[in-house]
């Protein structure tokens, strides 16, 4: 049995997607981001960074935070998901991390400033160019592949519960990315994937 720490966010989702998709025995912790829960200190002692996700897996005592981490440990318990062959791997693994370290970072500080009262023109331009420019990477990269590395992969996961996210940026450089917008619909069409969206905090 794994308890699973979410909430309603993309990086909450994507380890929901994981565990459905990986068919585990779960539970779900949902942590109120919104009034704070987050930093409650029992909460701390499972995820020292005071976000969410985290994982408690109880068959094996391991505790997780960080998305991309509990993605990667829960391909390697059940075998799925990251590749066959150590290329496979490794090609996945970059994919992972360039969720991690692009994709997800730069949609949500583009969706943060596009969101404020007070605008701040540089800070919404500059973050709103470099997502459009990493559509336009996973555009290409998309080309003649149904998923990113090749087979469905926890590189998926990662991401399309951010690029999800696109038809509510108010950019049409997003949306305009026809492979991207076909992989999320693929991605979206799969039984355990649309469980895993349809989980609700409220």
């Amino acid at each position: 049995m794994i308890t699973a720490y979410l909430w309603g966010t993309p990086n909450g989702y994507k380890v929901a997607i994981a565990l459905e998709e990986m068919g585990l025995d779960y539970e779900i912790n949902w942590v109120n981001i919104g009034t704070g829960e987050q930093h409650e200190p029992d909460y701390l002692k499972i995820s020292p960074n005071g976000k969410i996700p985290a994982i408690v897996d109880h068959d094996t005592g391991i505790s997780l935070m960080e998305s991309g981490a509990i993605l990667q440990y829960l391909a390697e318990k059940t075998g799925k998901f990251a590749g066959e062959t150590s290329q496979d791997r490794w090609n996945v693994t970059q994919w992972l991390h360039w969720q991690m370290g692009g994709l997800g970072p730069m949609m949500g500080q583009s969706n943060h400033f596009r969101g404020l009262t007070e605008k701040v023109p540089y800070a919404e331009t500059r973050y709103k160019n470099e997502t459009a420019r990493l559509f336009d990477v996973l555009e290409t990269q998309l080309n003649g592949r149904d998923y990113i590395a090749g087979d469905y992969s926890i590189a998926d996961m990662a991401a399309v519960a951010w690029a999800g996210m696109a038809p509510m940026m108010e950019d049409d450089r997003l949306t305009a990315c026809s492979n991207v917008m076909g992989w999320i619909e693929r991605n979206v069409a799969r039984p355990a994937t649309a469980r895993a969206i349809a989980l609700s905090p409220t």
